[in-house]
């Protein structure tokens, strides 16, 4: 299936020729559905706006209390800070999973999610509308096994994620202490990497130091399924751990274990 175009801003997520209407900001508000936690670093989009105006519109839904923000938070937030008392709007019908798509493709084509908030906006649409990291991928342009490993940093202790969070520690620092089973032993890594002691590339080879024959079947079979595997062997059996987030998910795992064709 060819992945859909992104990264053409607002005009690629809306049809030609809507009306573009003057709204108040005192009636819109922020949608609930929004993934991003906070908007930082807005100085030179305010300078722009006091200059030149806003020449996109925000892209806003009806409400009980007025208006929905789906699309444009940036520029919202920029317009208020302006001292804008109006903003050029167009205003959609939209369902739930729509306004959650439309909010999560505009943070990932600019990267305005941490690597926390992404999963947890695709968890979102994965529990609450559905979807499949397949069909994640395809609406954010990018690969599955992205859309997997974004899901797995959940997975990590909360300090870790906080930390993550907070810029104290890197995307690479995270997925290298997923490696770590030992609780105890991530916990340690995880202070070591927070004093400088410890750099993604060791904190890796600290948990790859594993039988090379295993690894290579684990990356196989993930490979193959897309999705995370790890194989567990102990001294007289072992196990096969394969990670889903979904029904739909492990269906989709199943069939391929069967060899069945979808």
């Amino acid at each position: 299936m060819a992945r859909k175009a992104l990264g053409r801003g607002l005009e690629a997520l809306l049809p030609s020729g809507e009306e573009i209407r003057e709204i108040p900001i005192s009636e819109i508000h922020h949608s609930s559905l929004q993934p991003r936690r906070e908007i930082k670093n807005l100085d030179e989009l305010v300078r722009s706006i006091k200059q030149k105006g806003i020449l996109q519109p925000v892209l806003l839904r009806k409400s009980k209390e007025g208006y929905e923000l789906v699309y444009g938070h940036r520029r919202f937030e920029a317009a208020k800070l302006a001292g804008l008392e109006k903003i050029p709007a167009v205003i959609r019908e939209l369902s739930d999973r729509e306004v959650l798509e439309l909010a999560i493709i505009e943070n990932v084509q600019r990267e305005d999610l941490n690597p926390i908030e992404e999963a947890l906006a695709y968890k979102k649409l994965i529990q609450e509308f559905g979807l499949t990291q397949e069909e994640i991928a395809q609406r954010v342009g990018k690969d599955r096994s992205t859309i997997a490993n974004k899901l797995r940093l959940l997975s990590l202790p909360e300090e870790a994620k906080k930390a993550l969070m907070e810029g104290k520690i890197t995307e690479g620092h995270a997925r290298a202490l997923l490696g770590i089973k030992s609780e105890e032993k991530r916990k340690k890594v995880l202070q070591e990497i927070l004093t400088g002691k410890k750099t993604v590339r060791e904190v890796e080879r600290k948990a790859k130091a594993r039988d090379p024959h295993i690894k290579a079947l684990e990356d196989e079979l993930s490979s193959y399924l897309g999705t995370k595997v790890r194989i567990v062997k102990g001294r007289k059996k072992g196990k096969i751990e394969i990670e889903f987030y979904s029904l739909d998910e492990l269906d989709r795992l199943l069939e391929l274990i069967k060899g069945e064709e979808r």
